[in-house]
């Protein structure tokens, strides 16, 4: 993949005509599908994250009853998915008194498809575990089970404690990187990064990556350190005050690229 991290980097806003964004493309109605068409541009979904589910016998050895907390946590479709299926697998009965706390909306209305939707007990945030921070400690006494990967969930677990909630980690699921190989000739304008996990794909895949002139769109602080630790620079940032979506900071940005185009 061609993109050289360069300390004395300066902002050329050279024009964007292709992208290439890290996950899987969108079953639905997308922002992106609206900025493609917009201002012409290709843009190209491709996970550099490969996702392998923890199996029932794995999960037996954590000695966990999925049933026993009346509080769940989810940061992701994925950990939705997985709680799910584990607790089939496990032939545990699921309270239909249990309260979900979702860091997104996408996420909570995503629960839909494994219970009957109620807000009183499906709370969801904008983005980041303090946007539950109510709700949090409304239901501080009780029980609360965070479902993830193997990466883990530091920040969030880091400010629960804060709280003083009792809350327990759980493996699901475990993430490592794709096979990018058939991309090892291919330019894109712009790579847009929403986890530290994506940035350490390419590196895994293209250990030599120069950066060259392609720019670097990441979201959150954690993806913006990953990438600056391994030397890029970062060219569009989200959320921000100016643009709290990735959609939002790329556009505001090919803006300025394509100027005059």
């Amino acid at each position: 993949m061609a993109g050289e991290a360069n300390l004395q980097y300066v902002e050329k806003y050279m024009p964007v005509r292709s992208l290439l964004i890290s996950q899987p493309k969108p079953e639905d109605k997308s922002p992106f599908y609206d900025l493609e068409q917009k201002y012409n541009l290709k843009i190209d979904w491709r996970p550099f994250i490969v996702v392998e589910p923890v199996t029932e016998k794995e999960f037996r050895k954590n000695r966990l009853n999925l049933g026993e907390f009346p509080c769940v946590i989810f940061s992701s479709k994925g950990a939705v998915d997985n709680f799910f299926r584990l607790a089939e697998e496990t032939r545990v009965r699921i309270s239909p008194d249990t309260r979900y706390f979702c860091l997104t909306e996408t996420i909570a209305n995503y629960l839909q498809k494994f219970i009957l939707y109620r807000k009183r007990k499906v709370f969801a945030g904008k983005r980041v575990a303090e946007d539950l921070a109510h709700h949090f400690n409304k239901y501080k006494a009780e029980k609360f089970l965070l479902p993830g990967s193997n990466l883990g969930s530091i920040e969030i677990v880091s400010y629960l404690e804060k709280l003083n909630i009792d809350v327990t980690q759980v493996v699901m699921y475990n993430t490592g990187s794709a096979d990018l190989s058939d991309l090892s000739d291919v330019f894109y304008d712009v790579l847009v990064f929403y986890s530290p996990q994506g940035i350490e794909s390419l590196f895994d895949n293209f250990p030599d990556f120069k950066q060259n002139n392609t720019r670097i769109a990441v979201f959150g602080n954690t993806t913006e350190k990953a990438a600056l630790d391994r030397g890029l620079y970062v060219n569009i940032k989200a959320p921000a005050p100016e643009a709290p979506s990735m959609t939002k900071a790329l556009e505001n940005y090919i803006v300025k690229s394509n100027e005059g185009l």
